[in-house]
């Protein structure tokens, strides 16, 4: 893997880091095909529990890549590079692990998009969210009109979205958009809040995930049955006998995801 995306991973956190500084980790296509490839062998790695995405340098991203973007020449150009982004957000909603977006600096434009399709997001005490996109012609993208759409009410998102104002760590939290604000050294944040993923049942983590992102897609009736059907499942699992041998041990569980 090249240097616009680095990776270490470390007491069962992979940490995924955009590696873009000179460009505010603008989103290019290489970093878009990087992303993507460290997200999946994040996923099929039996020893991580979750996964930290940050920025390396002065920002989280500054977004779509604007070098790019100017040397699409057509539809079908520029709906290639729109594809190959989205992938990376369906990507983070769609793995079966727990990601945690960690943001300094601006999370602006698509790097919004990113941060918000995250599990949960944390962010410094001075980080900015920005929908930039009207300063330049367009819409939001990226999955964020829906993600935005689903955190806060119709209003605030439209003001959001078309007033191009930056939105602070702390006016996003008290929003519900990010779930803490950081006020010291981030990653170390970021690994603080993580704990409780790294400790927690893996596979039931898994189950929650997916049924929670999908939730409003179903009816009552066919997330009780989902909810059963996966909780018949976990009930059989080793985890679930070594949680029950935890509480009467009065200990803490050792969950192995199995």
């Amino acid at each position: 893997m090249s240097e616009v995306v680095r990776v270490k991973i470390e007491n069962k956190i992979a940490y995924i880091a955009m590696n873009r500084p000179d460009k505010r980790n603008a989103l290019s296509i290489e970093m878009a095909d990087e992303l993507l490839a460290a997200l999946e062998d994040a996923n099929q790695d039996d020893e991580v529990r979750a996964i930290i995405l940050y920025g390396e340098g002065k920002a989280f991203s500054a977004g779509g890549d604007l070098e790019t973007l100017n040397r699409l020449n057509n539809s079908a150009e520029i709906m290639k590079y729109m594809k190959r982004a989205l992938a990376v957000i369906q990507s983070i909603r769609e793995l079966d692990k727990y990601v945690v977006s960690a943001v300094h600096g601006f999370a602006a434009g698509a790097g919004f998009s990113i941060a918000v399709a995250a599990d949960f997001v944390v962010a410094q005490k001075d980080a900015k969210f920005v929908c930039s996109f009207a300063n330049v012609g367009i819409i939001p993208d990226l999955g964020l009109i829906k993600a935005l759409s689903e955190k806060v009410p119709s209003n605030l998102a439209k003001e959001w979205i078309s007033s191009s104002r930056p939105i602070s760590a702390t006016i996003a939290y008290e929003n519900g958009v990010i779930n803490r604000v950081i006020e010291g050294d981030l990653l170390d944040g970021a690994t603080e809040f993580a704990q409780f993923i790294v400790d927690g049942p893996p596979l039931a983590n898994q189950f929650v995930k997916q049924l929670v992102n999908h939730s409003q897609e179903l009816t009552y009736d066919t997330n009780d049955m989902q909810e059963t059907t996966v909780q018949t499942l976990l009930l059989q699992t080793e985890d679930n006998e070594e949680g029950i041998r935890a509480f009467f041990e009065k200990r803490k569980p050792n969950f192995k995801g199995k």
